[in-house]
């Protein structure tokens, strides 16, 4: 089996919500995304793939009212543990989503959505409505996830006034820079060594930090604690690089899915396996830290 750590649904009752609570008009969004039927035809070309899903960008407080975003909170992780359940065998596991400008709520979310609904860690942005993941009100949350040991997953996402200068391009450069920012932040602040069970996902095989590993060099040993998933693609040379800085033990089999087309998937798993590495490393990467981080059992 392969797990794929990093995957995108929307769910049908929380879109319908979505659809009337929003204060704008909701973007459409890939079928695969939205519709099962979909998904599975595109799931059914890798049947040895199980996925952990989680909401895509973006997060719900850009979308409603404050008011309506616990409700969307809630209604989107019962939803996702309700697939879980129904298809354990394409749905391993479920990373939480939070209503997080409210810490006290999302402390209260993550504790339900662990202890209830069994999802295996939450999911975070790489900012909070503009505010740095570094800021000290968000340290409850990373201390309640170390007491857990389950992996908090971070998705790029861009700042408020983000993109409104030429030279700010979102699809090419935006969400690995975002996410490199995100990154050392954490490590400036040292998250990572207050919090030893901490344990991010980083999307896009850690952003820019493995490719200017000198820049940064004084906060190695913070960086390379961070997870970071395949969700490069068709680029070995690119995973050799996180690999080499991340290390067996710290890359995970992820691909995004089903952004780009449905071929990614099967471009993802080509590229891990055309790394040069050992098979033990290879199998760490599709499956066995995937299990570790969010405590599943062996097979």
């Amino acid at each position: 089996m392969k797990i794929d750590i990093f995957t995108h649904i929307y769910l049908k009752k929380y879109m319908d919500t979505l659809m009337k609570k929003a204060r704008a008009p909701i973007t459409q969004r890939p079928p695969p995304v939205t519709e099962l039927d979909q998904r599975f035809k595109w799931m059914d070309k890798n049947p040895d793939v199980a996925q952990v899903i989680t909401l895509p960008n973006t997060p719900t407080e850009n979308l409603v009212s404050p008011e309506d975003n616990l409700v969307l909170i809630k209604l989107a992780n019962d939803e996702m543990a309700e697939l879980v359940a129904k298809y354990p065998d394409r749905f391993i596991a479920a990373a939480a989503c939070l209503p997080l400008i409210d810490i006290d709520a999302s402390l209260k979310e993550a504790d339900r959505a662990i202890n209830q609904l069994h999802l295996r860690g939450i999911q975070i942005f790489t900012n909070i409505n503009g505010e740095p993941l570094s800021t000290p009100k968000f340290k409850p949350l990373y201390e309640l996830m170390a007491k857990y040991d389950l992996p908090i997953w971070i998705h790029p996402l861009d700042p408020p006034g983000w993109g409104k200068s030429p030279f700010e391009n979102q699809l090419e450069f935006g969400w690995v820079y975002h996410t490199s920012v995100a990154m050392l932040a954490l490590s400036r602040a040292g998250i990572l060594e207050a919090y030893p069970n901490i344990k991010f996902i980083t999307h896009h095989c850690g952003g820019m930090v493995p490719y200017n590993r000198l820049r940064v060099r004084q906060f190695t040993a913070s960086l390379q604690k961070f997870y970071a998933d395949t969700a490069i693609h068709e680029i070995p040379s690119a995973l050799m690089c996180g690999y080499d800085y991340f290390g067996a033990d710290h890359i995970v089999f992820g691909t995004d899915m089903p952004w780009y087309d449905e071929n990614a998937v099967r471009n993802t798993i080509n590229a891990v396996e055309a790394m040069p590495i050992p098979p033990a490393d290879r199998q760490k990467i599709f499956e066995g830290n995937a299990r570790r981080l969010m405590k599943l059992p062996i097979k």
